[in-house]
Formats: structure tokens, sequence, C-alpha cells
């Protein structure tokens, strides 16, 4: 397993994710997500601003892990695509850096099933990159 930069919050663990690897040519994260039980709905499947938040989450740290844990993005816009009901898991999760710049970068991510198979939900966002306080500069969020 990749060493991960940053501090995790504790939503990371109410999410049930788990980071697994880092790829810097690409600058693509992998990370597993598994539902707990008050993220499904009556139909079955997890709710659709919670499927968002799995989605921001490989979005957001593959930006974390690009830059080392200096930068945090701060989102402007997210844009999902839910392509089927998304099970309580386990679920496997992208985010990859599309192009980051000094002011605005942008992120995609996918929502796929534990074997690769299914690809359930997609998303994209436009987010300012920010400094994480305490990594040594500013501290402004």
């Amino acid at each position: 397993m990749t060493e991960f930069a940053g501090t995790r919050g504790s939503h990371v663990e109410l999410m049930g994710a788990e980071f697994l690897d880092f790829d810097p040519v690409t600058e693509t994260i992998t990370m597993r997500f598994v539902a707990p039980d008050s993220f499904i709905t009556q139909r079955g499947g997890v709710q659709g601003g919670l499927v968002a938040g799995f989605l921001d989450e490989a979005m957001g740290w593959a930006h974390v892990q690009a830059t080392g844990g200096a930068e945090a993005p701060l989102n402007l816009e997210i844009s999902m695509t839910l392509l089927k009901l998304i099970p309580a898991g386990p679920l496997m999760g992208k985010g990859r850096v599309v192009r980051r710049g000094r002011r605005v970068i942008f992120l995609e991510g996918e929502l796929w099933d534990e074997n690769w198979t299914t690809l359930y939900a997609r998303s994209t966002s436009t987010a300012i990159p920010t400094p994480v306080p305490g990594r040594g500069n500013d501290g402004a969020a």
C-alpha cells in the first residue's frame, strides 16, 4: 500500500473509505468504500447525495496526494451522473487530477463495483487549490 499524505478526518471512517493506491504519473488515486447501513435508502441503494460524497473524496484525495498533502481542493462545482443503483459495497473509487493550475483545478471521479466490471457513477469537479493549515504555509483555507 502507498503512503498517503494529509490528515484523514472522521468522515473518512464514516464512509468506510480505505486508501489503496496513488499513481503520481497519472495523479490517480484508488479507494475502496463500504457504505454503512445508514446510507442505504428504501430502494436498497446508497442515497445519491452520499454517493456524491464518495466521488468527492476520491477526486479530492487525488489532488491532496498530487501535492504531497500541501493542498486540498475547495469545490466550486461538482457534477455527477448516476448510471445504476449503487449498492452498499464494497465499491471501488478512482479519482484523477485532469488539470492542475495555480488558480483552478479540474478533477474526475468514478465509482465501480469491487471487480471493476460495473460503472455505477461518474463525476467531475472544478475547484480552487487551497493550502492545508499547518503544512508550512500561511494557514489560509
